[in-house]
């Protein structure tokens, strides 16, 4: 072999060694390779893995909030205290709360004028929330100041908590004090002269006067002002009773007067829900109809209760009219749980007291008994129940609905925290 022969067997060798070599590193990197993926997959095989977020925990621990609920907020401490007050009632107790009766419907007795040991011995199995006065009821100042006084004295020693002691004194038509001779009180005159003025200070005013002599007898609940926008020519409840026509127009009325009411410590209650000014029929007599749909209500008749709502209001009266354009029959608003719980609570944000108007008016009892008619006002989201035709039937239907089912305990107890709650701001 020559030496040209030796340098070309040495380059072969040189190339063969280099092709050795890179495929036995291939080789290697294979084997590496193959070897990493069957670790990861036998022998970290039962590692567990970093469990997902729960959705529903982040939501117990975040709450969402819908834009139209009202926000009740828990770290509120007179809702806390309310909320212990009435952990320590009987149910039997709480379902009392939920009414206000007349003095009259209270003893059994006729035109009570005083509270005495009849008062006092019937309030201790009827410790109910609030009680209205009549004009026969009244009869001076100083019958109405010992009376209310005692009341509450009596309220007091049985509950712990101050009675709602109620009267409807709007001015002009409708009025206990000022249209009674035996009490020296100017009336404010009709809210429709007022509302023609133009000018809410005038509201105002009128809220303040009539708050003044309120306070000084010792009321301090006030069904009054009217809130109904006056639309229908033919209405014959509100009229004179209404501040006029226009939404707007009315409701810097009634924000005023509830501002005047306010400054005597007397909290006023804004009616009837969702509007009486656009009927032609009266709730006393029969079936008031409102033949608007819930954008026409929302766009008029509950504009001045929305108005209020947002400047804090803490009573809303639920009126007895019906609305065939709205709900699917022809239950009054005032036992409707899509107008009470869906439109006055969910959608215009109402978290104070619901009361319903007279339940002893014929739009009611015409068509459902006591114990009905009470039970399906609460039900719908009705915090108080204004005269029951029958006390003890409503009550009693109360209970058994709770009892069979029909009603739930935690219904009754966010009402009466509610009014639990207004009773301790009185307090201050």
């Amino acid at each position: 072999m020559n030496q040209e022969e030796r340098r070309r067997k040495r380059q072969q060798d040189t190339k063969k060694a280099a092709m050795t070599f890179i495929i036995l590193l291939l080789m290697i990197v294979l084997l590496v390779v193959v070897a990493v993926i069957v670790f990861n997959k036998f022998v970290w095989k039962e590692k567990p893995e970093k469990p997902p977020v729960q959705t529903e925990e982040i939501e117990q621990v975040i709450p969402t909030e819908h834009p139209e609920a009202p926000v009740v907020s828990v770290m509120d401490p007179m809702v806390q205290q309310a909320a212990e007050i009435v952990g320590k009632m009987t149910l039997e107790d709480k379902i009392a709360q939920l009414f206000i009766i007349t003095p009259d419907a209270l003893t059994g007795m006729s035109e009570v004028t005083a509270a005495g040991d009849a008062t006092k011995e019937a309030y201790q199995s009827k410790p109910v929330g609030g009680i209205v006065y009549l004009g026969g009821n009244l009869t001076d100042a100083e019958q109405t100041k010992t009376m209310l006084s005692n009341m509450e004295q009596i309220a007091k020693e049985r509950t712990g908590l101050l009675p709602f002691l109620c009267v409807d004194e709007e001015g002009g038509t409708v009025k206990r004090i000022a249209g009674n001779d035996g009490f020296a009180v100017e009336d404010v005159g009709n809210m429709s002269e007022i509302g023609a003025t133009g000018d809410p200070q005038n509201a105002r005013n009128a809220g303040v006067v009539i708050g003044t002599h309120l306070k000084e007898l010792g009321f301090n609940v006030n069904f009054a002002p009217v809130a109904d926008v006056l639309t229908n020519s033919a209405n014959t409840v509100i009229g004179k009773r209404s501040f006029g026509s226009e939404s707007g127009l009315v409701a810097d009325m009634v924000e005023a007067q509830l501002e005047g009411l306010a400054s005597q410590g007397i909290y006023g209650v804004v009616k009837h829900f969702p509007g009486h000014g656009g009927t032609e029929e009266d709730s006393h007599e029969g079936v008031a109809t409102l033949d608007q749909t819930l954008d026409d209500l929302m766009g008029r008749e509950l504009v001045p209760f929305q108005r209020a709502i947002d400047g804090g209001v803490s009573f809303v009266m639920t009126g007895h009219i019906s609305l065939p354009n709205v709900l699917e029959d022809q239950t009054p608003a005032s036992l409707s749980t899509e107008m009470i719980g869906d439109v006055l609570r969910r959608r215009m944000g109402f978290s104070g007291i619901v009361v319903t108007d007279g339940m002893n008016m014929k739009a009611i009892t015409d068509h459902y008994s006591p114990d009905q008619a009470a039970v399906m006002a609460v039900n719908a989201g009705t915090d108080m129940i204004l005269m029951p035709e029958n006390y003890e039937q409503a009550h009693q239907g109360v209970l058994e609905a709770v009892q069979n089912g029909i009603l739930t305990e935690e219904r009754i107890h966010e009402a009466v925290i509610r009014i639990v709650k207004a009773k301790l701001k009185m307090e201050r």
